[in-house]
């Protein structure tokens, strides 16, 4: 407290208006010497650390750092490829079919907001001048954090920041603890070393602990300066309350790497995956960048590990890591590393090697691994019993293990459902050589047809005898209502969907997915199942991400999606996968999947491109 009193009784001596122009020129550490208490005596001795989850709106939440640098623009031209055919899983698919679909957009007038209103000024404002511009929002509360958000928003100049700091402590005689981490989070955003230093000092002498946002705040600003030790002691104060984040963990480690401490880098890296962290791409990219650098055999297989660690957890570096690591590899001494940008062949070569990639399909110990699971947690579980009974579940499963093995395991409903062009049980109108003009009513709309004879066909029945003209023997799961005689299902073409496979029907309340791994599973590895369902809730079920690993990686290599429909003309599958998309090596070869810039990719898709490296 001697500071702070210290400083009061040199105010008395100063001019506000003197203050005033020398304010703009001045670190955060000297204003408590132009206004006196800087931070408020009635404000707590410490602030109380908080789970991230519930901290309070007011606090400055940190900026994701998910997206990945753009590669410079000078290699736009260079890699070009041609287009992959459509695949439920390939980077960029679902982002195409929200492209092709009709959607209706909602129009809405543009609401003005209080922040909106707010435009922070281009140049430091005196006291006077904040103070008028205070009164012309004064319905708006908290208007000095709501203008510090829209300078942080904005990338305002620190002296502007500052000369409201200046306004506030004029008025207000203190500046509060809100305020001074809305500020400090433009200083961070700003990379200003110096000014996040003068505010680390007040905090620490102020305050005896810091609150989650603000101890975020100044290891990220202080692990990329001379004092970045200080923001390893700040994460150190972290762990004795909450678990440190993956950005927490890699601010340290990008500190360490900076300055050589290689150990501490692989230390902190280790214990923020026994944490179940995963790490940002940019600290994974940081260690090949240091890498390049660093001549040695134990760093060199330290980064080898850290592979390994993307291979095992199917991480996809983005252009910048995958940049990173191409030129870590070119640039290993004694050894000759080319690497190439390309695409893999459906058989699953690669062009650039002509080096086959693993193969999807799971070894015998995977499988039995992920069909014990997934009966146990997926089948068995209570998630399944929400919509179907035990009885109705072991009847099912009675009646597949008295059945030979089947080939293909089709949702039926969600195949008969597939185009919203044509109805369950689509009537297909057929050219005939009658001569006089028909009006007929389809969909709900008058068509007029001149030479027409018409019969009923199934999308369902479309693909089930597409199948079995290839001797497949196949399982058809449907509902109950689907005997029923309806004008969306027609008896005699159940009849014949009958006749060419094995129909199990379900309550009409019950969940079929259960039933449809089940019987796949049940049938062999060979099996595949037909449906457009991604299955993502039941692969939340599963309890730890090896087995949902595997789950995604049998998904891919046995789900059969028509991509291509047209009645009684046209039924095409997509290709479905061959190869494992994972990071992989033969000893004189590397290939990596990695994410491209230009393609947006949800999280169950993966990439299409490849870094193929090459020992020569």
């Amino acid at each position: 407290m001697a500071l702070f009193c210290q400083t009061s009784s040199w105010l008395l001596h100063t001019s506000l208006k003197e203050c005033q122009m020398l304010c703009p020129i001045l670190h955060l550490r000297q204003l408590p010497t132009v206004f006196g208490c800087l931070i408020c005596t009635t404000s707590p001795q410490f602030a109380e650390p908080l789970d991230p989850k519930i901290i309070c709106k007011g606090t400055p939440k940190l900026k994701s750092r998910e997206k990945e640098d753009d590669i410079s623009q000078n290699r736009a031209g260079r890699y070009n490829f041609s287009p992959r055919p459509f695949n439920l899983f390939a980077a960029g698919a679902s982002k195409r079919r929200s492209e092709t679909q009709d959607s209706l957009a909602d129009i809405t007038k543009p609401t003005s907001s209080k922040k909106m209103i707010l435009r922070p000024p281009e140049k430091p404002l005196s006291v006077e001048e904040w103070g008028k511009m205070k009164e012309e929002f004064g319905t708006i509360r908290k208007f000095e954090e709501l203008m510090l958000e829209q300078m942080i928003a904005h990338r305002s100049p620190l002296d502007v920041a500052k000369s409201l700091l200046v306004a506030l402590a004029d008025r207000q005689g203190d500046i509060s603890y809100a305020i001074l981490v809305k500020y400090l989070t433009l200083c961070v955003a700003q990379n200003n070393v110096e000014e996040i230093y003068d505010i680390h000092d007040i905090m620490k002498a102020r305050y005896k602990v810091l609150e989650t946002s603000a101890s975020s705040l100044l290891i990220r600003g202080l692990s990329g300066s001379q004092r970045w030790k200080e923001g390893l002691s700040l994460l150190e104060k972290m762990k004795k309350v909450i678990t440190p984040s993956k950005g927490n963990y890699g601010d340290c480690i990008k500190g360490a790497l900076i300055n050589q401490d290689l150990d501490l880098a692989c230390e902190l890296f280790y214990e923020m995956i026994a944490n179940d962290l995963m790490p940002y791409l940019d600290t994974i990219q940081a260690f090949f960048d240091v890498g390049k650098s660093v001549k040695d055999d134990h760093w060199k297989a330290k980064l080898v590990q850290i592979l390994s660690f993307l291979r095992d957890n199917q991480v996809y570096p983005g252009e910048a890591l995958m940049q990173s690591i191409r030129q870590w590899f070119i640039s290993l001494p004694g050894e000759n590393w080319k690497g190439n940008l390309t695409t893999i062949k459906n058989s699953g070569q690669c062009p650039s090697c002509n080096q086959y990639l693993e193969d999807i399909n799971l070894s015998p110990e995977e499988y039995n691994i992920l069909k014990e699971k997934i009966i146990k947690d997926v089948i068995q579980g209570t998630d399944a019993f929400r919509k179907t009974t035990p009885q109705e579940l072991e009847g099912f499963q009675s009646f597949v293990n008295k059945q030979p093995p089947f080939d293909v395991v089709i949702d039926g409903l969600n195949v008969a459902r597939i185009s919203s062009k044509y109805n369950p049980s689509q009537t297909i109108w057929q050219k005939s050589t009658c001569r006089w003009p028909r009006m007929l009513k389809h969909n709900s709309k008058l068509i007029r047809w001149s030479h027409v004879k018409f019969r009923f066909k199934t999308q369902l029945l479309d693909v089930v005898l597409h199948l079995a003209n290839h001797n497949l023997r196949l399982l058809v799961l449907g509902r109950k209502h689907m005997l029923n005689r309806t004008r969306s299902w027609d008896r005699k073409t159940m009849d014949a969907v009958q006749k060419k496979a094995d129909i199990f029907f379900t309550e009409n309340v019950s969940e079929d997915d259960p039933f449809l791994l089940y019987a796949t599973l049940h049938s062999g590895s060979h099996c595949r199942f037909v449906t457009r369902d991604l299955l993502r809730d039941h692969k939340a079920c599963l309890p730890d991400n090896l087995t949902r690993r595997l789950f995604f990686k049998w998904q891919r290599g046995h789900q059969m999606v028509l991509s291509n429909y047209v009645p009684g003309k046209r039924i095409t599958f997509e290709p479905v996968l061959k190869y494992d998309t994972i990071v992989q090596t033969t000893g004189s070869t590397w290939h990596i999947p990695y994410d491209d810039c230009l393609l947006e990719r949800s999280s169950y898709e993966v990439p299409t491109k490849w870094l193929c490296l090459q020992l020569k």
